[in-house]
């Protein structure tokens, strides 16, 4: 029973880690895809022309995952079944911070709403501010991701030397 016990503590103090470190590296990869979205949109709006909503759909299915369904929400948004607010766009995407969903959901809505030139100027501007994030998170993830598996496992492995 006692090394049951252990056992189950130590799992806990894994598991714990784990989702701090999902956390970060969840954080991590949305910007890096959501990025890769605005340099494909730039692209495609100067020299594709074609609709919003066609280039979202075709959007790299590896890496469309990691958006944390903000793309889902701005299509059916586009489809007019929901609003654009933070409440339906931002379901899935509980790991950002209230100021980086703020400024996502303005650089959606500015999505479709000038020429080709400026939106193309506007996109640029929004994949500066979207770098520093990404900056911050990358710094986040290597400071605390990895910091919390580490000691998540020092945690467990020291609860485990106590209680034998």
């Amino acid at each position: 029973m006692k090394y049951i016990i252990i056992a189950i503590l130590f799992v806990i103090c894994l598991v714990v880690g784990y989702t701090f470190f999902n956390k970060y590296n969840k954080r991590k990869k949305f910007f890096k895809a959501l990025i890769m979205l605005a340099e494909k949109l730039t692209v495609e709006i100067n020299f594709s022309r074609e609709r919003l909503k066609v280039l979202i759909e075709n959007f790299d299915k590896t890496t469309k995952q990691n958006l944390l369904g903000i793309d889902e929400g701005f299509l059916n948004y586009l489809d007019r079944k929901t609003e654009l607010n933070d409440k339906e766009i931002f379901k899935k995407a509980d790991v950002l911070k209230k100021e980086e969903k703020d400024f996502i959901l303005l650089f959606l809505k500015t999505l479709g709403r000038s020429d080709v030139e400026n939106q193309t100027k506007e996109i640029a501007n929004f994949t500066k501010r979207f770098e520093e994030f990404k900056a911050v998170s990358d710094t986040e993830y290597k400071k605390y991701g990895t910091l919390s598996l580490k000691l998540s496992l020092i945690a467990g492995l020291f609860f485990v030397i106590v209680l034998i």
